[in-house]
């Protein structure tokens, strides 16, 4: 991964819109709500603590998680979207 993400911010690919509804009708692009799941494809090493002490990070690469709808920065790397955001926006890890 060309990217690396500093301090507590974590490089997300988000998951794929559906393309269809229960019904089969199609849904347009331009209709199509954006998705709040993703997979994590890159981690920075963590925040620094008012001590200087590093806090971990909970999340780790590989992880599917659960994001809200208007979290983190869209960026495109080698032709790929992806999202960043801080680790306090991610609001669950899906198992």
């Amino acid at each position: 991964m060309p990217i690396k993400p500093l301090s507590d911010r974590v490089v997300i690919k988000p998951s794929e819109a559906e393309e269809t509804r229960q019904g089969g009708i199609i849904i347009p692009d331009t209709a199509k709500e954006k998705p709040q799941q993703g997979i994590v494809v890159a981690v920075g090493p963590g925040k620094a603590s008012d001590t200087g002490e590093l806090i971990k990070m909970e999340v780790k690469k590989g992880d599917k998680v659960l994001y809200g709808k208007y979290s983190g920065t869209e960026v495109t790397v080698d032709k790929e979207d992806l999202l960043i955001m801080r680790e306090s926006d991610i609001l669950a890890i899906i198992s």
